[in-house]
């Protein structure tokens, strides 16, 4: 399985250190020598505060993030399902690049903002825990295989791409480079937009293994951008148990409309979780060192379930399966999706922030910077192999086997189902999705 998820914020800057990139943005949590001149394109403002490797965090601000981040995924995800089909998206990616923005939000921005994407941790303990996350999900995977026969790959990083001359706030640097690992790539957006946008697209790429190409273009990246926040995350697993090709067969999927077609659909009965509640049937998917999972869920009415799906019934679901074998049935399916996610942030609560009394001083206090939207764009795909999946968003800102059959439980994914691919220890929900129509 593969997914990424690549975040742009175009935002504005004071410059700390200035050191030379390696000229591809592929490294920008090594940029190398210093540079004479932080004006020029070409160099990495960077704090002179490392990467904290061992944050202290306790076993308490874990679970409040997980709990936060959380909630703030289905409380998107009821905006977002609004739209009949298909949907997939990252929750973790989106939330991470906020936290990075929400480095530099003052006042009643900061207020809203957090409310918004459910941070509940002062800032000096939510910004550690992210990065006590962050480091566990790059730990992932060792000696595990990937969907393509290549090792586990888990992948996370950041960087920020900023205007020449602009300045960044001493503090706001040394949040992201302690804990988010991230430097500012000086580039030039007003006289050199598209060159700007072939480095960040090809960062982009580069992390994603080239599942992500062409995220940016002009607009929403225009030569009024300062800034450009990316988050990237890649990973490749395989199922634990993968399905076998000969057993994949056409069945019939009622979709969300109602219509019946038959879809080319793999079957297998691997051990895995499984239960049963009021309204649904769920099981995870392990994938291959059992340090991720795919958690599946069938409603018995789709529309009924997501009316009341927030934290506490996802946390209900899980709580409510255990391990046995099960005869699972379910589509190979593919979904691509890109849309704006500014209507669905201003209707969680952060308004404030996409317009001229947003207070980003936290980032640069000579120039007031409000958000333009935050566009999201993701692909998944599932097969007998594994899951591969892509995300990228841009936050855009400017100024202002056979056993006994009674043994076995059976979850058949002949309807529309939600899928969401978490990390077990630390329950990080990674992506969330919704296959109407494979």
């Amino acid at each position: 399985m593969r997914f990424f998820m690549s975040i742009p914020l175009v935002l504005s800057l004071a410059a700390a250190g200035c050191t030379t990139s390696s000229g591809d943005g592929s490294e920008p949590n090594d940029p190398g020598p210093a540079c004479s001149d932080p004006n020029t394109a070409g160099c990495v403002v960077t704090s002179e505060a490392a990467r904290n490797l061992n944050p202290q965090v306790s076993p308490a601000d874990s679970d409040l993030l997980a709990k936060g981040n959380t909630s703030f995924a289905l409380d998107l995800y009821q905006q977002l399902r609004e739209e009949p089909g298909n949907l997939f998206y990252s929750p973790y990616s989106i939330s991470s690049a906020l936290a990075m923005t929400w480095a530099g939000a003052r006042g009643q921005t900061e207020q809203d903002m957090a409310k918004a994407l459910r941070f509940d941790l002062p800032r000096a303990r939510l910004h550690p825990a992210f990065n006590a996350l962050d480091l566990a999900l790059a730990s992932r995977g060792q000696g595990a295989a990937g969907a393509d026969g290549q090792p586990f790959r888990l992948h996370v990083a950041n960087a920020l791409w900023g205007q020449t001359g602009f300045s960044f706030e001493q503090p706001f640097l040394d949040v992201l480079g302690e804990s988010y690992g991230a430097g500012v790539h000086v580039v030039d957006f007003e006289r050199h937009t598209q060159q700007a946008l072939d480095l960040i697209n090809g960062w982009v790429a580069q992390k994603t293994e080239d599942r992500i190409k062409d995220l940016l273009s002009s607009p929403p990246v225009t030569s009024d951008t300062r800034l450009v926040l990316t988050n990237a995350v890649y990973f490749n697993a395989a199922w634990q148990e993968p399905f076998e090709e000969e057993r994949t067969q056409p069945r019939p999927f009622t979709n969300q409309a109602g219509d019946v077609r038959d879809v080319p659909t793999m079957a297998g009965v691997p051990y895995a979780s499984y239960g049963e509640g009021a309204g649904f049937k769920a099981a995870t998917l392990p994938y291959d060192g059992s340090e991720l999972d795919m958690v599946l869920v069938l409603p018995d009415d789709l529309d009924a379930f997501e009316q009341g799906l927030d934290g506490a019934r996802f946390d209900q679901v899980v709580a409510s399966m255990s391990r046995r074998l099960v005869d699972v049935e379910m589509p190979r399916f593919e979904i691509n999706a890109k849309f704006s996610l500014k209507s669905a942030l201003d209707k969680l609560g952060m308004a404030i922030a996409f317009t001229p009394d947003a207070d980003l001083t936290g980032i640069s206090e000579k120039t007031r910077l409000m958000l333009a939207d935050v566009v999201h764009q993701s692909f998944v795909k599932v097969n007998e192999a594994g899951t591969e999946a892509a995300a990228a968003t841009a936050v855009v800102a400017v100024p202002t086997s056979a056993p006994d059959p009674s043994q076995i439980a059976e979850l058949h994914l002949d309807r529309p189902f939600l899928f969401f691919i978490r990390d077990i220890e630390t329950r990080a929900v990674l992506f969330v999705g919704r296959v109407a129509n494979p």
